[in-house]
């Protein structure tokens, strides 16, 4: 094996006892792949486990189980793989079904990450491995903080693959279990190490970021064959028809191609009216909020607060922070008010906010009154 140009990201491993033992969760993507083999080159006795989310292509499916057990036989660790089909299929496939019926759009990969991967991952480590800590692909970072007696959550330095967003609803207990080992680094120093060390995935292409998509060929193939087809109307926000949809479940807040209706300007999808099985566009500053409502908050770097915060705020995981005041109402409920109205607000996806790199916490951003 070609020793790692690049230094120990895990600090915290030096001077610890010979061979201390660590699960690498492994989906059979390059980056995993690379989290096992440095840990395993530091001296770690890594036992590598895959979680069995589907069947079908992709790194969370059948392929990936193929590709974890060849790391592991190159690598000469103990591979085993976990039957978590149920466990996915209740808690991310009837959660997305029931979120497109209701008119949101889910966002799944935070929920995945806290109820059906860390969580369960840990569980199985402990009692069946006897091993009480785990490593991941992911790009993050994670620190102790002494004075306030927690763990923090910190983006990765490679800002362009930084995945602190999706995992914002981790708990204390995860954090404190986990190694981000890539957090560290770019995602082109990650290939070249697997390079170096002559991995079978080294050159192994990007994941889609939702493997639902890998599998179904894309999230309307899911959608359709979950939920058929519910015609209905499509409304400007007076309420006046102006064409036609085939379900719902095919639009989301902010989408302007794809509407199926003529118009002599710029349309928007505004809101999503299950109830009325409606889809309402409006103008662009229609689809525009000064405020949101964020439910089922998780405060992960500090205490829930009292009183308001100045914080930097994604609303999803590809756009840019932007300056907000967080007023709190409770631990688990918020308000964001936006230092300018934000576009695209979408009801179902996360609202993180962070200082600086920090991850201060986040949630589900709620759908504003009517």
């Amino acid at each position: 094996m070609v020793t790692s140009p690049y230094p120990l990201v895990a600090p915290e491993i030096a001077g610890s006892p010979s061979r201390p033992r660590i699960v690498a969760a492994l989906s059979g993507g390059v980056d995993s792949s690379t989290v096992a083999a440095i840990l395993h080159e530091q001296g770690y006795a890594v036992e590598g486990v895959t979680l069995w989310l589907m069947r079908g292509k992709g790194q969370c499916c059948t392929d990936g189980l193929v590709d974890a057990a060849a790391i592991c036989e190159q690598l000469g660790i103990p591979h085993h793989i976990v039957d978590s089909r149920e466990l996915f299929q209740a808690n991310i496939v009837d959660y997305l079904v029931a979120g497109y019926a209701d008119g949101i759009t889910p966002l799944p990969c935070s929920q995945c990450n806290k109820l059906v991967k860390f969580g369960p991952l840990l569980t199985y480590a402990r009692e069946t491995l006897g091993i009480s800590q785990i490593a991941t692909g992911h790009y993050a970072r994670v620190r102790f903080n002494s004075e306030l007696g927690r763990y923090q959550l910190l983006r990765a330095v490679d800002r362009q693959k930084d995945q602190s967003y999706f995992l914002y609803d981790l708990s204390q207990e995860h954090l404190a279990h986990s190694l981000f080992p890539l957090g560290e680094y770019t995602k082109a120093q990650t290939r070249q190490i697997a390079a170096r060390y002559g991995l079978v995935t080294a050159n192994k292409p990007e994941s889609q970021d939702l493997c639902l998509i890998e599998t179904y060929g894309s999230m309307r193939n899911f959608l359709d064959q979950h939920l058929g087809q519910r015609p209905g109307e499509i409304v400007d926000t007076q309420g006046r028809v102006l064409g036609y949809h085939e379900g719902i479940h095919h639009y989301t807040v902010g989408q302007r191609k794809g509407l199926g209706i003529a118009s002599s300007r710029p349309l928007y999808v505004v809101r999503i009216d299950a109830a009325m099985n409606r889809v309402v566009v409006g103008e662009r500053e229609e689809a525009t909020q000064a405020e949101a409502w964020v439910r089922r908050v998780n405060w992960v770097s500090i205490p829930a607060p009292t009183e308001p915060l100045t914080v930097e705020v994604q609303v999803r995981y590809r756009t840019p922070p932007v300056p907000a005041t967080l007023i709190p109402e409770s631990p688990e409920r918020v308000k964001l008010r936006f230092a300018e109205p934000q576009f695209g607000v979408t009801p179902g996806q996360a609202a993180v906010w962070y200082h600086g790199d920090l991850l201060l916490g986040g949630g589900i951003l709620e759908r504003p009154s009517p």
